[in-house]
């Protein structure tokens, strides 16, 4: 008799990645991976604690594919380091569209942190190509951020599926307004300081 082979955590997370991705995230349950696996629900409980457990380390492995998109857009010299950030998270949301859902649509249960290395290290990019301090800098990535989402929801869902050169159009009008908005705003505010130190 073949002896049989062993399920690992890797083969368990890397089996829920592929059913959220072909049937989302509610499809995740111990019987559905289960099924999904070919194998019963004893090797799911003997890697992981929990479902709960299990949730987490496949959103920690959906964040890195995502990642992967990051380093790809920013590496291909298309655009600009900040430009190719949005880009990359757009096309996610068309090429993974259940894993964007899991990331970036799902209820956060009131967790108010948004911080993560990809939103660092965007408002870090702004600070250093518009010269805005870290307040602005944050301020003006939330509303590109909040636009940029827009369309990715959009697309992740069907609503709207705009080809790459309006997105391209629509993100560059959107960041140079926004980058003269925030840079005047800077030298307004600097100006007023300046003015009350010489009265």
């Amino acid at each position: 008799m073949a002896p049989k082979l062993k399920i690992t955590k890797s083969d368990i997370i890397g089996g829920a990645i592929e059913l959220v991705r072909q049937s989302g995230v509610s499809s995740l349950g111990s019987r559905s991976l289960a099924a999904h696996l070919g194998c019963s629900t004893q090797p799911i409980f003997s890697n992981f604690s929990s479902m709960e457990e299990l949730e987490r380390e496949v959103i920690l492995a959906a964040y890195n594919l995502y990642a992967g998109f990051l380093r790809a857009e920013a590496e291909s010299g298309k655009y600009p380091g900040y430009k190719a950030y949005g880009i990359a998270y757009i096309r996610f949301a068309r090429e993974e569209k259940e894993l964007f859902k899991l990331l970036f649509m799902r209820d956060r249960g009131g967790d108010e942190s948004i911080s993560s290395p990809d939103f660092d290290a965007s408002v870090e990019m702004i600070m250093a190509s518009c010269g805005l301090c870290r307040e602005s800098a944050t301020m003006m990535h939330l509303e590109i951020w909040s636009f940029v989402h827009g369309i990715a929801a959009m697309i992740a869902t069907s609503f709207f599926t705009p080809d790459e050169e309006l997105i391209s159009k629509m993100t560059s009008d959107v960041y140079s307004s926004l980058r003269e908005k925030f840079i005047k705003e800077e030298l307004d505010s600097e100006n007023l300081r300046k003015q009350s130190a010489r009265n």
